[in-house]
């Protein structure tokens, strides 16, 4: 799976890790030598259980801004408070970046309380094509991005908005978030079990470990289901995993 200059395609080593868990990749990782470096910290989580995305870093950087926000005189300013803002201090897209497969992996660079991501920015990201959002800042209206089912995985939930509190600098540099180098191109995962990256030069082979990892654990879990009397599930069943990887063999 490689591109034109002979370095891994991301977006099909991304195909590689479907079916995978984060404790596989995890387990992978440790078996070559990788330990711990790329786990983000435990407080970066799913806001909404059952949230499960493998996808191809593309990165944001961002830091407190220099000046406040100044005083809006009406409803209409409140309601534009956004617009305004970016109007006089500017504001780095990302849009014209994402592509289908994509994780937008957000540096807030310590920023106080900013719900950076919420209900409607982040639905802009998916229809873009993103397959989730990490961020080791705030995410708001989060009854409604778990309503909607939105991925996104953060530190905290707030309550602020952008203006006076933080500003996009940059976008697919190195970053680091929660504790983690991202680059864009690396593999990023996320499940209810927390978020783990993947650097994209060692992602192919973790995954055909983590892969075994995972079958091995399906089937002793389809033998346990059989003595214990259950009816079996998804998650031990082994043949259709096996099924979906013979098309990289």
């Amino acid at each position: 799976m490689s591109c034109s200059e002979g370095k891994p395609d991301p977006f099909g080593v991304r195909k590689l890790y479907k079916y995978l868990r984060v404790v596989d990749v995890c387990d992978a990782l440790d078996g070559i030598g990788y330990f711990d470096l790329t786990l983000m910290s435990p407080e970066i989580r799913p806001l909404w259980l059952g949230m499960k995305f493998w996808g191809v870093a593309a990165t944001m950087r961002c830091v407190p801004p220099n000046r406040p926000m100044w005083k809006l005189k009406t409803s209409e300013e409140i309601g534009d408070a956004h617009g305004l803002w970016f109007k006089e201090v500017g504001n780095v897209g990302i849009g014209e970046v994402l592509q289908p497969g994509h994780v937008l992996v957000t540096s807030t660079g310590g920023a106080k309380e900013v719900g950076f991501w919420g209900s409607a920015n982040s639905m802009g990201i998916m229809a873009a094509g993103a397959v989730g959002i990490v961020t080791d800042g705030y995410a708001r209206d989060t009854a409604e991005l778990t309503l909607q089912k939105t991925p996104v995985c953060a530190r905290a939930r707030g309550r602020t908005i952008i203006p006076g509190r933080i500003e996009v600098v940059e976008v697919q540099a190195t970053i680091g978030c929660g504790g983690a180098q991202v680059r864009p191109g690396d593999i990023v995962g996320c499940d209810d079990d927390g978020v783990v990256v993947v650097p994209l030069e060692v992602a192919e082979e973790v995954a055909v470990h983590a892969r075994a990892v995972l079958l091995n654990d399906m089937r002793d879990r389809r033998e346990l289901y059989k003595q214990a009397g259950l009816n079996p599930d998804p998650t031990v069943d082994y043949e259709a995993v096996q099924d979906y990887y013979r098309q990289f063999q």
